[in-house]
């Protein structure tokens, strides 16, 4: 079973890295984020932004994955071993669910992602769970469900890799992004 959810993870790792442009990297790298560029489906496209962050130089085009960064923010944070919400990722929800009512035509991919403490099995559960908390929220605010796709990555993608609780507050995290 670990086998097949690893070839898994990987095949999706492989194909999520195909789908980015060289312009989604140049994006990701000119907004000084922090994330790794092209990595992937609600993983680590273009931003960096925190919760409900807003930044950048220019706005991307309406219904763009900049234009969503710059606008609600893509990414929520979870305390330690926990996927409930707290008032700040309500608020980045709340903006990301009205950009998603703004534009009905744009699906998202939404990514739960854990720190590099407790053991793979655990963190892939816990990363769906952040995921699916993260979706579950924006359904309930008029967002089609159909919309939104879910996938954990656990703790595959740190946002970054030190081993320290500043990193792992970063990389405690549920990231939605324009598929």
């Amino acid at each position: 079973m670990k086998h097949w959810t690893l070839a898994c993870l990987l095949g999706l790792a492989l194909l999520s890295a195909c789908s980015h442009s060289d312009d989604d990297a140049q994006s990701a790298n000119g907004s000084g984020g922090g994330t790794t560029a092209g990595m992937g489906p609600g993983g680590m496209g273009p931003g960096g932004m925190g919760a409900g962050g807003v930044g950048g130089a220019g706005q991307g085009a309406p219904g763009s994955e900049e234009d969503l960064v710059q606008t609600a923010g893509d990414r929520i944070f979870f305390d330690t071993a926990l996927n409930s919400l707290n008032p700040q990722a309500v608020a980045t929800l709340d903006k990301q669910s009205a950009w998603l009512r703004q534009y009905p035509q744009v699906n998202v991919w939404v990514a739960g992602n854990c720190d590099e403490r407790g053991t793979e099995e655990y963190n892939l559960a816990l990363g769906q769970r952040r995921a699916t908390a993260d979706r579950d929220y924006l359904v309930a605010h008029g967002v089609q469900r159909s919309r939104i796709e879910t996938i954990s990555y656990g703790k595959s993608r740190p946002i970054d890799s030190a081993s320290t609780p500043e990193a792992w507050a970063q990389d405690r995290n549920a990231i939605t992004s324009v598929r």
